[in-house]
């Protein structure tokens, strides 16, 4: 999901993803895949025992991954001969591979576990829990695939974008900074840890799992924010842009996408404990180890978009100082006026 966090935090991809017109197409992406996926549960549940965990990841993720490449190919707006001669067989497989079947399959897991975190068990009533899970996820998937290809479309028109939300940035950065990324991670790893033990104290289930959830978003995101300012500022300390920064810009970034990504990610690993583990809860040491793995995640990735973010600022001297000093752009882009005036200013800069 490394992907969505880069469309939205990162400049250069969020002003490319947000423009109007882009928006409008969005909606329909979404919509239509979101029909024909209600359609495919409707036929599926009398074909296909859909009360089965592997089963209804196997048709959301083949669902997701048809999704994914239609709406790739919308957004790059050309026809199919011309897509694959200039993205070549290697980005077609990372979008059906990744965007798809397992993006699918994760957002698939996440809706089934936060509907039985409120009560609502696949397990004993599989109907609804499995077609908001085809559905849900193929609309998301629709929305990031055709962002993706919008994005490619554009980049291959002219305008570069120094960060491709492909991962590829990612491990370049762990190979090359990877003492700086240690610290991070390794706190990720024990406040996670610490946080999802917390649900030990609780008997029931479903509140036991609730404490895990609070307490590994709470600590991941804030860790993920601090990652940030550590990545934007790597020669100064990271403190210095924290307290630089103000408080309303601080809340923002924290929930977005901080908790948001952080609760995420645990509850895609909650649904594969549950319903794939057949687990009635979410044992103690599951819960910990699940908790050390995101927080750490978040650390990674809260430094990583801010060292992308630094990279942005460095090359796009176009962009107005207001939305280069904000970590959460998204306050910014919502306006479409201020949008507007931001993309006439940009229009001649690197980014």
């Amino acid at each position: 999901m490394l992907h969505r966090m880069a469309l939205r935090v990162l400049p250069s991809l969020s002003l490319a993803v947000t423009e109007d017109s882009v928006r409008k197409q969005k909606r329909l992406v979404m919509f239509v895949p979101g029909l024909v996926a209600f359609g495919v549960y409707r036929v599926a549940k009398h074909l296909l025992p859909l009360t089965e965990p592997v089963v209804l990841l196997m048709v959301s993720g083949l669902v997701a991954l048809l999704t994914a490449l239609l709406a790739y190919r919308i957004g790059r707006g050309t026809v199919w001969r011309t897509v694959v001669m200039e993205d070549g067989s290697q980005r077609l497989a990372w979008i059906a591979g990744w965007i798809g079947f397992v993006y699918g399959m994760q957002l698939s897991l996440l809706v089934l576990a936060l509907l039985w975190l409120v009560g609502y068990d696949y397990l004993i009533h599989p109907d609804g829990p499995a077609m908001m899970a085809i559905i849900i996820s193929c609309t998301a998937v629709a929305r990031d695939a055709f962002e993706i290809g919008h994005v490619r479309k554009v980049a291959l028109m002219g305008r570069p974008f120094p960060t491709f939300p492909n991962g590829r940035e990612l491990r370049s950065l762990l190979g090359s900074h990877a003492m700086e990324l240690g610290p991070w991670i390794g706190a990720g790893v024990i406040i996670g840890a610490l946080g999802a033990g917390l649900g030990y104290f609780i008997e029931s289930p479903q509140g036991s799992a609730l404490m895990q959830l609070s307490a590994v978003t709470i600590l991941g995101g804030a860790l993920a924010l601090c990652a940030y300012f550590g990545g934007l500022r790597p020669r100064a300390s990271w403190t210095a842009g924290l307290f630089a920064t103000k408080t309303s810009e601080l809340l923002k970034y924290w929930w977005w996408p901080g908790l948001a990504f952080a609760s995420t990610y645990y509850l895609v690993a909650a649904g594969g404990i549950i319903f794939l583990l057949k687990q009635p809860g979410i044992p103690t040491p599951l819960a910990v180890g699940s908790g050390a793995v995101v927080a750490g995640m978040m650390g990674l990735y809260g430094y990583y978009l801010g060292y992308r973010r630094q990279l942005e600022e460095q090359q796009g001297q176009g962009l107005t100082s207001a939305l280069l000093r904000c970590p959460f752009v998204m306050g910014i882009l919502s306006k479409s006026s201020n949008a507007a005036a931001t993309m006439s200013v940009a229009q001649g800069s690197k980014v």
